[in-house]
């Protein structure tokens, strides 16, 4: 018919626009394995002109080197699609993938053929690895989080000496140089670390902690530098990155370095020195881009002499250090430290519970041999396991009513003299006493108030009165 011959003709005179649509290089042929039809982006991806190829049979441009494997002959023979590389002849390589198309015969009417350049392929194959490593990087950084419990740093500074520590970490912070801190247990080594990083140009990479002394010997190093596919018996089918890779932009804190096996400091301070990683299992070496902070309880310089840490390190480490003073030489911190914790757990356990100003009083001389850590899992316990608002000295655990060292230095009024005097004037002087060693102890009429569990504008009125403002 005359209408559907012009339609069919319109069509065709378009095909070759349409064909230029595609992504794909695509190289029809007939059964004879005469090319046919070839779009513009073939020609991109194999530098072959199409005028150079419209009407010549593949398997002559194969003799003649023009490309290498053709799939036309098989896939007519067999029917089926094929898959190939093919080699052009100035060395490129492409993928290539072949499919019939039918007649009315059941017969191999023409072979249409897609091609990929290998290169791209690689290229996107590199960029989806490198995806899937950074999702699994902050999938792990996800699942650090979670397990830590991290929701932010609650800073309390009030000691002058920590107040000097906490400007020097915001200085040394944006240099960008390993820090190593000192301190006793609990006293707060893994908030400094993450003042550091927040307050560094890596603020908005990734965070990462690892404690030195938790881990086995013999899986240290697969955690710190990862491992390839089947590196040892039960590594995973898919491997590992390391807490190196991991941290790359960011930071990684090495808690407890002190315990790190000498075998492991020798390959740390490679790590250090030229920030490049190698998985166990694995030949190729992997740049990265790490900020180190280091933290330890023990004297280092006495386990060198003892043969237990390396020198070398330890003076690649000791670039800026931050000596954190344990929690019985910050008094001034306690009674803040005290009200903190206590309104986080009341809020986490919906709970009222208080302390008694004797508690207080008791908790404010005792010499924390644990630090802040111990101050806060004390804390804990007693909101958790009591049940009455307001807590009495008998309700300390015993560990801290038999600490005989701090006894004396619990205020107590002076012996007062009650000969000829009214209970009034007794009372007003033990209340002057009173007040005025607490201000002297907590330096504030806020903490003082705290501590009283009084208004402040009350206590207030009351040191007026005594003359004690």
């Amino acid at each position: 018919m005359p209408g559907q011959f012009v339609k069919t003709q319109k069509i065709e005179d378009f095909f070759d626009s349409i064909l230029d649509i595609f992504y794909d290089g695509i190289y029809i042929t007939d059964a004879n394995g005469k090319t046919i039809k070839v779009n513009s982006m073939y020609e991109r991806l194999t530098g072959l002109k199409k005028e150079d190829l419209l009407g010549r049979l593949v398997t002559d441009l194969e003799k003649e080197g023009v490309f290498t494997s053709p799939l036309n002959p098989t896939i007519v023979k067999t029917g089926k699609p094929q898959t190939s590389v093919q080699v052009i002849k100035e060395g490129r390589r492409v993928v290539i993938n072949g499919y019939p198309v039918f007649g009315k015969d059941s017969k191999v009417a023409y072979v249409v053929t897609y091609v990929r350049d290998v290169t791209v392929l690689s290229q996107l194959k590199e960029q989806i690895a490198s995806q899937g490593e950074l999702i699994q990087k902050y999938h792990q950084e996800a699942q650090y989080l979670r397990k830590t419990g991290y929701q932010g740093n609650q800073t309390i500074i009030e000691n002058p000496t920590m107040k000097n520590l906490m400007q020097l970490l915001k200085r040394i912070a944006v240099t960008d140089t390993t820090v190593l801190l000192l301190g006793e247990t609990g006293v707060g080594k893994d908030v400094f670390a993450r003042k550091i990083h927040e307050n560094s140009n890596r603020k908005d990479q990734p965070f990462f902690k690892i404690n030195c002394a938790t881990i086995p010997e013999n899986l240290i190093e697969s955690e710190l530098f990862g491992y390839e596919p089947g590196a040892f018996s039960g590594a995973s089918a898919k491997g590992k990155p390391g807490y190196f890779e991991l941290a790359d932009q960011g930071t990684l804190f090495l808690d407890e370095m002190g315990e790190l096996p000498l075998s492991m400091q020798a390959k740390l301070l490679r790590v250090l020195q030229d920030q490049e990683v190698m998985r166990v299992g694995s030949t190729k070496i992997k740049k990265v881009d790490v900020r180190f902070v280091a933290a330890t309880n023990q004297n280092l310089e006495k386990a060198i002499k003892e043969g237990r840490f390396r020198s070398d390190l330890y003076y690649r480490l000791r670039v800026a250090v931050l000596d954190i003073p344990p929690l019985r030489k910050r008094r001034e911190e306690i009674m803040p430290l005290i009200n903190y914790f206590l309104d986080k757990f009341n809020i986490k356990y919906k709970k009222h519970i208080h302390f008694s100003p004797k508690v207080l009083n008791y908790l404010m001389y005792y010499k924390w041999p644990g630090n802040v850590r111990e101050m806060e899992n004390l804390i804990q316990g007693l909101v958790v396991t009591q049940e009455k608002e307001i807590l009495d000295i008998n309700d300390l655990p015993n560990y801290i009513l038999i600490d005989d060292n701090h006894k004396e230095q619990i205020f107590q009024p002076n012996a007062l003299n009650i000969e000829d005097r009214t209970l009034s004037e007794i009372m007003e002087d033990i209340e002057k006493e009173l007040l005025k060693k607490a201000l002297d102890q907590h330096g504030s009429i806020t903490n003082v108030a705290r501590m009283f569990r009084m208004d402040r504008s009350t206590i207030f009125r009351k040191l007026k009165k005594y003359s004690l403002t």
